[in-house]
This record gives C-alpha cells, sequence and structure tokens, in this order.
C-alpha cells in the first residue's frame, strides 16, 4: 500500500481548514485516512499549522509521502521547533521589597 502525507480539507465554503493526514493514496481527498498527525489554517497569519513531528518522522520512515504543501510545512514547523528553544523567555522581576515601617511617634 502507497502511504502518502496529505491534507485533508474541511471547513465551510470559502474558509478553508485543513488536517494534516497520512492515507493510502488511492483513497479521495476527504476519504479514508489512517492518521490524523496535524491541522493547518491557509486563513490565519504567522504560525498557522500544527504537526506531530515525531510522529511524521515515524511515518516517512515507514515510506510515507508527503505531498508538496505537507513538505514545506513540515519545513517550517521543524524551523519554529529549533528557534522555540534557543529564545529565553523574560525574565520575571524581582520580588520589591518594602522598606520598614518607621516607627510613630507621638
Amino acid at each position: 500500500m502507497a502511504v502518502s502525507i496529505r491534507l485533508r480539507r474541511e471547513g465551510a465554503l470559502n474558509r478553508p481548514y485543513y488536517k494534516v493526514v497520512v492515507a493510502d493514496s488511492r483513497s479521495p481527498r476527504d476519504g479514508k485516512f489512517i492518521e490524523i498527525i496535524g491541522t493547518y489554517d491557509p486563513k490565519k497569519t504567522g504560525h498557522n499549522s500544527t504537526l506531530k513531528l515525531d510522529r511524521i518522522d515515524h511515518w516517512i520512515s515507514k515510506g510515507a509521502q508527503p505531498s508538496d504543501t505537507v513538505r514545506s510545512l513540515i519545513k517550517k514547523n521543524r524551523k519554529q521547533a529549533t528557534a522555540a528553544p534557543t529564545e529565553e523567555p523574560a525574565a520575571a522581576p524581582a520580588p520589591v521589597e518594602e522598606p520598614a515601617a518607621a516607627p510613630a511617634t507621638e
């Protein structure tokens, strides 16, 4: 069985939304699939896809062929995954200690 990693279209008319699936290459675009391994929203700006990179690596090692679009999404997600750990979150500000109140003298 020839397995491919490709997009499965969902969403409404003029509002596309895709799921990245592993499917038999002979099945129709929105037909039967083996596993859902991510999502892709082309209308969203910025980072618009989520992929399970470990599952993608598993299927590619088994011989699955990604489509051109999925190949570019994998490349973008790998780049994002390697860039994220190098960025350190902003350090939280140190708690401010209030000065001790002066004793009241009357």
